[in-house]
């Protein structure tokens, strides 16, 4: 048994114009984005689940940002302001000068929208991330548990996942020409639940293969993302009914069935 002590470490928020460099589709409903710039010297991103703000146009097609007060941003009063959404960066990678972000395509919402019709050239404006949560690395099995928005958290750590790492992911996704080629060098298996047309906020593809995962071997780390009422329910699971200590379970909502802010867990 390892000492399990994960570390949450604080960052400068810096706001970034970054440009876009390169646009591709991964699969039918994911849209990668590769940004840069030079005010990207500097980005610090720590954790496989980090996330930062991204700002986009208004309806009028401008990038109307806030000033931090106080009591948190204020906006121009006579200006729509910006919408902005949180993201994972995929990649950072500081020798080239790039960011990485894979986009959901839903059809809706300011994210999706701009996403799907992103060309080279086009800025952006980044915030963040304002902190990292770095998972001790001495468990001895990591599950990850998310839908298609958590793909990218859960891409990137494997990645970094040392060879020595056992992880399993349950991934749900809309269709099976949603599934990515994953690469890792930990030994990992993944389960690809295939939604086929079934609403993602009342699907329960998660909650069964959970339930049906054994407990594996020794001790095990849970991270989980997706709906947020779904990821307080899947939590309350494992907390409950598996006994699972709440230092080795993770759970955040990435988005609201009713389109509202997600709430964290």
């Amino acid at each position: 048994m390892g000492t399990h002590e994960s570390q949450r470490l604080r960052h400068p928020i810096v706001i970034r114009h970054l440009n876009v460099l390169r646009v591709e589709r991964l699969t039918l409903h994911m849209q990668r984005i590769v940004f840069g710039g030079s005010e990207l010297d500097g980005f610090i991103s720590s954790a496989p689940d980090d996330h930062v703000k991204l700002f986009f146009p208004n309806s009028m097609g401008e990038l109307v940002l806030p000033k931090m007060g106080p009591d948190g941003p204020i906006y121009p009063s006579d200006r729509e302001p910006s919408p902005m959404r949180d993201y994972t960066p995929r990649k950072y990678d500081a020798e080239r000068g790039e960011l990485t972000i894979d986009f959901v395509l839903h059809g809706d919402g300011p994210a999706s929208i701009w996403a799907a019709q992103a060309s080279v050239g086009q800025t952006l404006v980044v915030a963040g991330p304002r902190g990292s949560f770095i998972v001790a690395d001495d468990f001895d099995h990591y599950v990850l548990i998310g839908d298609e928005t958590a793909l990218p958290a859960m891409g990137r750590w494997l990645e970094v996942m040392p060879a020595t790492a056992t992880v399993t992911l349950l991934a749900e996704i809309p269709d099976r020409a949603d599934r990515q080629s994953l690469r890792s060098n930990a030994q990992f298996e993944v389960q690809w639940l295939e939604r086929q047309g079934a609403d993602a906020a009342s699907s329960n593809l998660l909650e069964t293969a959970l339930r049906r995962l054994p407990t594996p071997a020794g001790d095990t780390f849970y991270w989980i993302a997706t709906e947020s009422q779904r990821a307080r329910q899947l939590r309350q699971y494992l907390s409950e009914e598996r006994g699972i200590p709440k230092d080795w379970l993770k759970a955040k909502g990435y988005w609201q069935r009713d389109g509202g802010e997600p709430e964290s867990e």
